[in-house]
């Protein structure tokens, strides 16, 4: 099982960007799909975007399509969540996760489908 690293985190204006980093260690990283969350305070954690193993599949929520795009490494073991034109709402922690899974295309949008995650990393926009 691999172990979860998230980076990249901080305060930004509203209509900033951030990218995060999300780098394994421990495992074969290619053999995971792996998804990005978000957890506001107060509020249930929520799927933000996730990507396949081989990244031929993608999928992000709603709210945040046309904003962020998730991509991934596999030589480089990492995962990342560009996110652009950043809003208030937008403010939570933000955590990576991982499945192993053999399957190469499917992407997993729901946190239920994933049993490793990281330990979240703080984005906060300003207005």
């Amino acid at each position: 099982q691999v172990d979860l690293v998230e980076s990249g985190g901080g305060l930004v204006q509203a209509g900033g960007s951030l990218r995060l980093s999300c780098t394994a260690s421990g495992g074969a990283f290619s053999s995971y799909a792996m998804g990005w969350f978000l957890q506001a305070p107060g509020k249930e954690r929520e799927f933000v975007a996730s990507i396949s193993r081989n990244a031929y599949g993608t999928s992000s929520s709603d709210s945040v399509k046309g904003r962020f795009t998730i991509s991934r490494r596999n030589a480089e073991n990492t995962v990342y969540l560009q996110m652009n034109n950043l809003k208030p709402e937008d403010t939570a922690v933000y955590y990576c996760a991982a499945v192993k899974t053999t399957t190469l295309v499917i992407v997993r949008t729901t946190a239920r489908e994933y049993d490793t995650w990281g330990q979240g990393t703080q984005v906060t926009v300003s207005s």
